[in-house]
């Protein structure tokens, strides 16, 4: 039976998007790896951008170290991954196939997303008899891996929907309004423009309206600052590292990969390639499976790649069929695989700067959790009550547990 885990912190020092409590999650994460759960120093491979020492958490290094991890495993090995930093979505392809209606992305020093489905894939790779953890501090993690039961939580539709049927017919209005005003605050927000805070920050959350993390609060006698990664911060930095001014929501993902190319995420490869099927047999601007919304958003730069990139495609990335391209396949669920996520999707977790020390409000609320247990707490537990802590705290993101029914009870890693 082996133990092994990949831990990532992300402060992203020097930048707009710079956090503070990133590594400071990491190093307590390794700590209690050790001590509490006896993981051999050798199995613990640790990726965080503020020491030259480690390798940097970028998205390719991720990737290897994740599928490393994935790879050496056996039946009875025990895996976990920790990741604090930025967390970013996009919306979907298509909203009617995706269960959030958004590609939740974890966001690596360099801006190469990884996003729910390429976990989703990861963990499909799990041996059967091997569970993997997965703790995401980072904001809109709920529903980062794609396709898993939402046993704890509001960000998938089943739940969302269910909620809103016992609701009142004046519910299912405001989850109407809601679902307009997500799609309204994403436009504006990708194109730079700033909404004043106490509209931008009323979001739909589980049929009303919640007060979201803003940019940075007082809250714990500490300064708190967003892990979310606005769609217009993205934007911005992606046309600073390409020297682009045409980057915009619709082009995100042909941005990623022109940047990127094969180190790209899985996911944005295989987009890529339904494009270059197109382009190849003259129906780019054909709107049937879902993508005809989004080529047509496509501008200069998406353009470009595609000509530039047509004769370059990634013999590895195999495509069944256009569905899975923006809504995954659905013939396998990741039944070996937990998430436990900072907040839900249409949230943000908090990054906190105390007298204490800076921390990630979720990554805090679960090794206080674990210390005060006296022996083994189930996944169900832990997410209780961190919710709880989290709450009395006056933090207002709400953690989720993903997993199948069989892993509810499970005790938290091993």
């Amino acid at each position: 039976m082996g133990k092994k885990a990949v831990l990532v912190g992300i402060n992203y020092p020097g930048t707009k998007a710079e956090l503070k409590g990133c590594i400071n999650d990491v190093d307590r994460m390794h700590k209690c790896l050790i001590n509490r759960y006896g993981f051999a120093e050798e199995d613990i491979v640790v990726l965080i951008d503020t020491n030259s020492k480690y390798p940097q958490p970028t998205g390719v290094n991720i990737r290897r170290a994740l599928s490393d991890l994935v790879a050496s495993a056996e039946p009875g090995d025990y895996l976990f991954f920790h990741y604090s930093g930025h967390g970013t979505r996009l919306p979907a392809e298509t909203g009617d196939d995706d269960d959030t209606g958004y590609d939740e992305c974890i966001v690596p020093c360099d801006m190469n997303l990884i996003t729910d489905q390429d976990f989703k894939e990861l963990v499909l790779k799990v041996p059967d008899g091997c569970i993997m953890t997965i703790v995401s501090d980072s904001c809109h993690s709920g529903g980062l891996l794609d396709k898993a039961k939402e046993q704890i939580g509001e960000s998938t539709k089943l739940n969302r929907e269910e909620s809103n049927t016992e609701s009142s017919s004046g519910g299912f209005r405001s989850f109407l309004k809601g679902k307009v005003k997500d799609a309204v605050h994403d436009a504006f927000q990708s194109r730079g423009i700033e909404i004043p805070d106490e509209i931008l920050h009323r979001r739909r959350h589980n049929s009303s309206y919640e007060s979201e993390e803003v940019e940075e609060r007082e809250i714990a006698g500490g300064r708190v600052k967003s892990r979310s990664l606005p769609l217009s911060t993205l934007i911005e930095m992606l046309k600073e590292k390409t020297g682009k001014d045409d980057v915009d929501v619709g082009n995100i993902r042909p941005t990623l990969y022109h940047m990127f190319g094969k180190d790209a995420s899985p996911k944005f490869k295989k987009f890529m390639k339904v494009l270059f099927k197109r382009l190849q047999e003259g129906r780019l601007s054909e709107g049937g499976g879902g993508l005809g919304g989004i080529i047509g958003l496509l501008s200069g730069v998406a353009h470009e790649v595609l000509k530039i990139k047509d004769d370059e495609e990634d013999e590895e990335v195999e495509v069944e069929t256009e569905e899975e391209v923006y809504a995954g396949t659905k013939k396998n669920l990741p039944n070996n695989g937990v998430l436990i996520s900072g907040c839900q999707t249409d949230q943000t977790s908090a990054d906190a700067n105390t007298p204490k020390g800076a921390y990630g409000a979720c990554s805090n609320a679960i090794q206080a959790i674990i210390t005060q247990s006296d022996g083994e707490v189930t996944n169900r537990d832990l997410v209780l009550n961190v919710r709880k802590m989290l709450a009395k705290e006056g933090y207002t993101q709400k953690p989720g547990l993903y997993c199948t029914d069989k892993h509810l009870n499970y005790p938290f890693i091993c």
